[in-house]
């Protein structure tokens, strides 16, 4: 099996679910999952979120095979070399970039390897946009069932087949769950790269974590960060913490931590985030988790998500020794499985890839919503920023280099990636405060 990703948090997510899903993966053993007979082959889409060395090791998803390609390699790749299951962890418009790919690679094939996309976490916005971009997968996965029922209404209600759409589960779920309080108790703040965005937000929240643990020197407060300055994830961060750190008067029971998060879990008290899916796993292992308000609760920030979780809090009740109690209905109906189901999430798709595997005659070509003729104006734009052509086939001068590139190469997009990260992190920010002026 094959997985497509574009950056780290989406090669941990394909990963994981690769191995959750493969019709001969033995169930969920550990975190992991897979069984040892299961070939994985990674690629990793080049572009702006390419993650590092560091990176990767950080995800500790392993492979037997990890390369670094652009859409036109990979899509040679798939012509090539024959795959049972792929999975295409990639923002919405590189999934339907791909998809129309696969179909002109794959067409003169008798047959083709089940496709596979979904979501790395909570969707909170574009939900309509980025479901069509990922239309016309063999299965379209859902986290819970909540998004289950969403992405069905959506496609059904642009009479599009909703039958590719399979409850699961998220595939990075579960290590031990809470059993009482540590010493010291630990407070961990999970930080977003693009939530909040502005320097006002982030220097706010940063400040009432400093706070929280000056007020409280018994604990132990933790900044858990996704990327190091320079890196990029998911989502562009223009305003690290870490630099935001650097002009305050840290007190000695605060740090900044990288690392997994499920190590960090390991020695959690209290979970506090705006948004990020890690109040996901922090609710399966049932350590309290709180879900910040003191910014609103807003569409923009994605805390809108846990309405009805029971974890909404502010700094100012957590400070006075508030511990949210999360609503169990509300917490099964988000995929989170504390109740020990989390076993059988994925045995749904997974017989579903070996039927669709055994089809007599092999699969059908794909056939995403989205075409030259419902999307004239839409389509071709989101093909080209891949280097295809209306139809799926390369544009002529598409990059596809037949090997690795040399050494002058390689120091060349090193270098035009640190000028990107330069112009994202320091120079944008620079110039939007002076058109502020």
């Amino acid at each position: 099996m094959a997985v497509l990703a574009d950056s780290d948090t989406r090669w941990k997510w394909g990963a994981l679910t690769a191995n959750r899903i493969a019709p001969s993966a033995p169930g969920i053993p550990g975190d992991t999952a897979g069984g040892a007979d299961i070939r994985l082959d990674g690629f990793l889409l080049r572009g702006r979120a390419t993650p590092t060395a560091r990176q990767l090791g950080e995800v500790g998803v392993t492979a037997d095979s990890l390369r670094e390609v652009t859409a036109v390699e990979f899509l040679r790749a798939m012509r090539e070399e024959p795959y049972d299951l792929l999975v295409l962890s990639l923002v919405g418009g590189g999934v339907q970039a791909m998809l129309h790919g696969l179909k002109r690679v794959w067409e003169d094939r008798p047959r083709r390897p089940v496709v596979v996309t979904g979501y790395v976490g909570v969707v909170y916005e574009k939900l309509a946009d980025g479901l069509l971009l990922r239309h016309g997968a063999d299965l379209v996965l859902a986290n819970s069932r909540q998004d289950a029922d969403r992405f069905r209404a959506v496609y059904e209600g642009v009479g599009a087949d909703a039958g590719s759409v399979t409850e699961v589960a998220l595939p990075f779920l579960g290590g031990a769950p809470y059993t009482g309080e540590h010493d010291p108790y630990t407070v961990v703040f999970a930080a977003q790269p693009s939530v909040p965005d502005s320097r006002k937000d982030r220097t706010y929240l940063l400040n009432r974590l400093v706070q929280h643990a000056r007020r409280h020197p018994e604990r132990e407060v933790l900044l858990k960060l996704r990327s190091k300055p320079g890196e990029h994830t998911t989502h562009i961060e223009e305003l690290p913490y870490q630099k935001l750190s650097q002009r305050l008067d840290l007190p000695p029971n605060f740090r900044l931590v990288y690392g997994h998060m499920g190590e960090v879990l390991d020695r959690t008290d209290l979970l506090v985030t705006v948004s990020s899916t890690a109040a996901l796993e922090s609710l399966h292992r049932r350590v309290p988790t709180a879900v910040l308000t003191d910014l609103g609760i807003r569409e923009a920030l994605g805390n809108h998500h846990f309405v009805g979780s029971g974890c909404l809090a502010s700094w100012d009740q957590l400070d006075a020794g508030h511990r949210p109690e999360p609503d169990e209905d509300w917490v099964a109906r988000q995929g989170v499985a504390a109740d020990g189901s989390y076993d059988t999430a994925f045995d749904t798709a997974r017989e579903r890839i070996a039927k669709l595997l055994a089809r007599p005659g092999g699969l059908p070509p794909l056939t995403p919503y989205y075409t030259p003729v419902t999307a004239p104006g839409y389509l071709p734009g989101i093909l080209a920023r891949h280097h295809l052509g209306p139809d799926g086939t390369p544009l002529p001068g598409a990059p596809a280099a037949d090997k690795e590139p040399g050494p002058v190469r390689q120091i060349v997009r090193r270098a035009a990636r640190g000028a990107y990260r330069h112009g994202v992190q320091r120079v944008a920010p620079v110039i939007r405060r002076m058109g502020e002026l």
